[in-house]
């Protein structure tokens, strides 16, 4: 047989083989009839595993798939995006702000003033006695509750500071003889209220306030050098704020909820989330949203009170996390737990748990079975709060190859699609299928590690942006199913800046910054700066077929510059853990999904570079840092909008990511799934799948049924 024969048989053998390993999969109509309990199992694809189940420890889509049906939270959004409770039936918000009696201060009228004297005052001016401004009678109308509290004495710890006003590891004890303070609480939380009391107590009554003279070290470990003066006032500003705002978040919780092992569900599990999630041996990359707490209180099983140590506007929002069960996860669980496995209880935490691969919540659906790389299937909850699910079975397939998941839609063993690109027109309008589409809440990008070189230089970084022609990657590879993005907040907000232009496509510009960085082309065409080329390695997880492609394009484009660039696909779980977790490449393809809210303290935040955490690019700013801070404490939306527009535009020119594209997303469903409702005379009734304003068409799927024919919605001419 010759060479050729072979060649032409062997692709034969592997085409059949290929066939073969489709057709012995049955069809819809093959597996409903052999097993009817296919109607009562929803199956999905995914191309990478879940990391771990535990919502406040994971930080990957696959995980937080699975936690959602698994787990929930106080709070989440309804169909129009405002908040409805979950775990939380009702809910009240106010606030509770103090400020120190300033003796020492001229008051208008009057001259220096006691607590008692400013607290008359205060109530006089609310009682509408004086001229005022508008907006201040409007501010003192909000103050419910006014009360003087007397001076006490205590002692605090705090982390010591360098001569430059930097926190340290070590910590510094303090004696404190604080004021008589006065205590107000608010209907609403007033960001202006400290603005609005000056027109009473004079402009200077707050910032003349000194902390310092009030706060002395203690003794054995006396501050030193550096400590005195200029740090003796950053201490009292930390110690004895003059101002401080106090937002309060009341939550009334649903009584009978249930966990998965019958234990029930109370403000104990809640408070306990909390702390799990502020414990420096567990790791989580929540943090930063939950910092800002200042105090989790259980009044009784069924109420919990949560204060803030400062303005935090998306306080509210962050409660929509998944609760973990108390009595599970506590520290003497833990320490069984370490014991049996032979592990030290010392050191043992929530992260080594088997919790995390054999979760409990009280969510919708109980978790069953996980094999890795396989498989992951959950049951329906049927003690579920609300009602269990129409489905009896959730399964999560692993299955990284796409055209594997698309052929097994089309036989109907997967339940949904993702469409790819080029085949949304032909797939968007199939009648097999009921098609959702829409712009994406996030973006893809090129990650650089800003702490290895030559990354720490903002020429290089806008110069390898400058040579990737995005466009023509939206059109070419997207099918047009993408738009450009240029910063860090979801486009369809008004928080993203559009006044901000894309880096153009422009490889002569490129190549001129990169020589003004000391960059040059060698004899053979590689750029060289002292003796050394520029080289490195760019990655991404493998499995996505999207970012798989833009490897070699942006490969190719950096080589025609000069740049000797190698790439690298790694397996989703290694590729987290191993390498974006430690911060161990030099840079990387990915992408986020983002939320409505305009937080962006866990991917932005210098204090967020460390391992496990958001900020794995190293991005630091301090411009950036303020305003992040400040987006956070604004609760007014214009100047919070503001604050994002100039955040965006700093990041934009830092280039610390290549920003790529927001894809337009497009899924396929199979057309018998409906959602099953009851009309008002009580009979069974099915309607259409209709997505939320933000593109959720899975909101009501405990109502999905999925139904031997597939109705027929349309409406009657």
């Amino acid at each position: 047989m010759t060479i050729r024969k072979i060649l032409i048989i062997v692709p034969l053998i592997v085409i059949l083989f290929l066939l073969q390993s489709y057709i012995w999969v049955p069809t819809y109509e093959q597996q409903t009839m052999g097993n009817p309990g296919r109607l009562e199992e929803y199956i999905t694809a995914s191309i990478g595993d879940a990391a771990i189940l535990n919502p406040i420890l994971s930080a990957d889509a696959s995980s937080s798939n699975i936690e959602a049906m698994v787990f929930e939270g106080l709070i989440d959004r309804d169909e129009d995006l405002r908040f409805r409770g979950r775990l939380a039936t009702s809910w009240e918000i106010y606030e509770e702000a103090y400020f120190y009696v300033n003796e020492n201060a001229a008051v208008p009228g009057i001259g220096r003033a006691a607590g008692e004297e400013i607290v008359r005052l205060v109530r006089e001016a609310m009682e509408g006695q004086g001229s005022l401004p508008k907006d201040v009678q409007k501010a003192l109308k909000n103050i419910r509750e006014i009360a003087l509290l007397p001076p006490r004495s205590f002692s605090v710890k705090t982390h010591k500071r360098t001569d430059q006003g930097q926190r340290t590891g070590e910590l510094v004890e303090f004696q404190v003889k604080a004021p008589s303070r006065i205590k107000m609480v608010l209907s609403r939380v007033d960001q202006d209220l400290f603005h609005s009391l000056q027109f009473i107590l004079g402009k200077d009554y707050f910032t003349s306030f000194d902390g310092a003279g009030h706060i002395s070290p203690g003794t054995g470990n006396a501050a030193e050098g550096g400590d005195h003066g200029k740090n003796m006032a950053l201490y009292a500003r930390e110690i004895l704020p003059a101002v401080e705002h106090n937002p309060v978040i009341l939550f009334h919780l649903r009584k009978g909820v249930k966990f998965h092992d019958g234990h029930e569900f109370d403000a104990n599990d809640v408070k306990f989330t909390y702390e799990a999630i502020i414990n420096p041996k567990n790791l989580s990359p929540r943090i930063p949203d939950y910092e800002p707490v200042k105090q989790v209180q259980v009044l009784d099983l069924h109420t919990v009170r949560i204060v803030y140590k400062r303005l935090y506007s998306p306080a509210f929002g962050t409660w929509g996390m998944g609760v973990l069960p108390e009595h599970l996860l506590n520290d003497k669980a833990l320490r069984r737990e370490a014991l049996r496995l032979g592990e030290d209880p010392e050191t043992f935490s929530m992260r080594q748990s088997g919790f995390n691969r054999r979760p409990i919540g009280c969510g919708p659906f109980v978790f069953r079975e996980w094999k890795s790389d396989q498989y992951i299937t959950l049951s329906r909850f049927d003690d579920y709060w609300e009602g269990p699910p129409h489905y009896k079975r959730y399964v999560f397939r692993i299955i990284p190859d796409l055209l594997t998941q698309e052929m097994e839609f089309y036989a109907g063993t997967v339940d949904a699609y993702n469409v790819q690109p080029h085949q949304v027109q032909r797939l968007k309008n199939d009648p097999k299928y009921q098609s959702f589409s829409g712009l994406s809440f996030g973006y893809t990008y090129v990650g650089y590690n800003m702490r290895r070189a030559p990354f720490n230089d903002r020429r290089v970084r806008m110069a390898l942006s400058m040579a990737i022609d995005v466009d023509k990657f939206i059109k070419y590879v997207l099918y047009g199913q993408g738009e450009d993005i240029t910063g860090p907040f979801v486009k369809q907000t008004d928080y993203y800046d559009h006044k901000i232009k894309p880096i153009p496509y422009d490889p002569e510009g490129a190549l001129k910054l990169l020589e003004e960085a000391g960059w040059r082309r060698n004899s053979q065409g590689w750029l060289e700066k002292d003796g050394k080329k520029l080289q490195f390695t760019v990655i991404t997880n493998s499995g996505n077929p999207l970012r798989e492609a833009l490897l070699p394009i942006i490969q190719n484009a950096w080589k025609k510059i000069g740049v000797d660039v190698s790439t690298d696909r790694i397996e989703w779980s290694v590729f987290i853990q191993e390498r974006v977790d430690k911060a161990d490449f030099d840079a990387l393809i990915l992408g986020w999904q983002m939320g409505i809210d305009p937080d962006l303290y866990q991917i932005w935040h210098s204090s967020q570079t460390h391992p496990h955490q958001l900020n794995f690019v190293g991005f630091k700013n301090a411009e950036a840092d303020d305003l992040i801070i400040k987006i956070r404490q604004e609760y007014d939306h214009e100047q919070q909008v503001k604050y994002c527009h100039r955040l965006h535009e700093i990041i934009a020119r830092e280039q610390p990511y290549t920003f790529l594209y927001v894809a337009k997303w497009t899924a396929v469903l199979d057309k018998r799934i409906v959602i099953r409702g009851i009309d008002s005379s009580g009979v069974v009734a099915h309607r259409k799948i209709t997505p939320t304003k933000t593109g959720n068409f899975r909101f009501y799927f405990n109502k999905w049924i999925k139904l031997r024919e597939a109705p027929d919605f349309t409406p009657e001419g």
